[in-house]
């Protein structure tokens, strides 16, 4: 039996769901599928699924295989590369998570630029406003700005965050300018409903001061709180790496520019240095070298 064969036909039906999708994909026949399926059960011993006309799912001896195939299959791509790469270019596939404002506002980019210098490289970027387990849904690298990461995970440092608070010219021509960050508890606040949902955080003078925060928009990531800021909305407190456009053309204006924000740290996160696939460790590479302690997006404005 090719027992690695084996174990990506199981790997594929758990994934899709079914031995006629694995089937499909793998350009194999639905008795092939079978086949393989039972004589990987033979060599493990074990019964892997449960398979009905409707319903598939794992065995205990299963879930505990799963991850065990996954981990063979991605050591066999890993071999397979060095050896078809003896000039040890980067080449393979990277599963990336990342938040939707950072993805699209900076990320993207970035993600083109490596793909044009190693054409070898497939890049499948999942853009997701939540916290992903790598594990559990085979992310590779996960770029979080946090502060307070897993110490289960592994992370390298790429850059600052920092955020601004900023409105249109339209509200504030409206309801007035805020001097001092206790006057933004009597406007609306357009607030993000993971970071700050009711309170923010200032440093004003070297002391830490909170502001509580209310108003009639809430959304769980920033961009769509940019483009109500931009409508006139409301306030916002919005990451540079998204708002520093608006921001130099005047359609934001900054505000309480003697209070900073909360500056949080920018880090790439995946599970283990050991068995490194040097895809991934390029990728860390070029983005450390991309994204620097004075990140582009921050450069020629005053307020950075």
């Amino acid at each position: 039996m090719d027992r690695l064969n084996a174990m990506r036909v199981f790997v594929t039906v758990v994934d899709l769901g079914s031995q006629s999708a694995a089937a499909d994909h793998l350009q194999l026949s639905r008795p092939v599928v079978s086949r393989y399926l039972a004589e990987l059960e033979d060599w493990v011993g074990a019964r892997l699924m449960q398979r009905t006309t409707r319903k598939l799912s794992l065995t205990a001896a299963g879930q505990e295989t799963l991850p065990r195939c996954r981990q063979l299959l991605d050591l066999a791509g890993d071999l397979q590369a060095a050896v078809q790469q003896p000039d040890d270019a980067p080449k393979g596939a990277l599963r990336i998570s990342v938040s939707t404002s950072f993805g699209q506002a900076q990320l993207v980019d970035a993600i083109a630029a490596y793909v044009q210098r190693y054409p070898g490289v497939k890049v499948d970027l999942q853009m997701l406003d939540r916290t992903v387990n790598l594990v559990d849904e085979r992310i590779d690298l996960a770029i979080r700005t946090s502060n307070d990461l897993d110490p289960n995970l592994i992370a390298r440092r790429l850059s600052v965050c920092r955020s601004v608070v900023c409105a249109a010219p339209a509200y504030l021509h409206e309801h007035g300018t805020p001097q001092q960050v206790e006057e933004l508890s009597r406007h609306n606040c357009l607030t993000h409903a993971y970071f700050g949902h009711s309170l923010w955080h200032f440093d004003v003078a070297g002391q830490q001061v909170s502001v509580p925060v209310a108003g009639n928009i809430s959304a769980n990531e920033a961009m769509t709180l940019q483009k109500a800021a931009l409508a006139g909305a409301g306030i916002a407190m919005l990451p540079t790496y998204q708002a520093a456009d608006a921001l130099r053309k005047g359609e934001l204006v900054r505000l309480l520019a003697h209070a900073r924000p909360r500056e949080l740290n920018l880090n790439a996160v995946y599970t283990s240095r050991k068995h490194m696939p040097a895809t991934l460790r390029s990728m860390l590479d070029f983005l450390v070298e991309r994204f620097k302690d004075d990140p582009e997006w921050d450069r020629d404005l005053s307020w950075a």
